[in-house]
């Protein structure tokens, strides 16, 4: 086994809140260290309170050992903090493709605020939306609605 392998494995985790993306997709696996039987996993939860964390670090555990890889562990690390900057490419067509429109811009630029923030709609690609709550359905999540198609859609917030 080799680390590229264990990063293989990993990117078959999905997410418990948006499945359609794996924890590689979502960008929390941090690091993998393989010091003989023994494999460490490095993950930086979304946010400090994220109530997934727990239950990530387990499927974690699982599909590693069911994957024959026995002596596993999870380093949860905090700093530095994970941001949407770190969801991947691939994460980004994969939230797209499902109707999650994916977070616009980085978290390095003023558009973190709101302050003119265009997001598109993910199924007509519109800018012409409205933010109805700032809250979906869990909390890295803003609903909005498209002036055009008028169909609801989420968006991944900025973090």
């Amino acid at each position: 086994m080799v680390i590229a392998d264990v990063y293989k494995l990993l990117s078959e985790v999905p997410d418990p809140e948006i499945p359609i993306l794996s924890i590689a997709d979502l960008g929390i696996v941090r690091d993998v260290v393989i010091d003989g039987e023994k494999v460490t996993v490095t993950l930086t939860p979304t946010y400090s309170a994220c109530p997934a964390t727990e239950v990530i670090e387990a499927s974690v555990y699982e599909h590693l050992r069911a994957n024959g890889i026995t002596d596993v562990h999870v380093h949860r690390a905090l700093s530095p903090p994970w941001t949407t900057d770190w969801i991947s490419a691939e994460g980004r067509r994969k939230l797209a493709e499902y109707g999650i429109a994916p977070p616009a811009g980085s978290t390095a630029k003023k558009s973190l605020r709101g302050d003119d923030l265009r997001i598109a709609c993910p199924r007509c690609h519109s800018t012409n939306s409205v933010k109805v709550s700032e809250f979906g359905s869990t909390p890295c999540k803003a609903a909005y609605k498209c002036g055009d198609c008028l169909e609801p859609f989420e968006y991944f917030k900025c973090i």
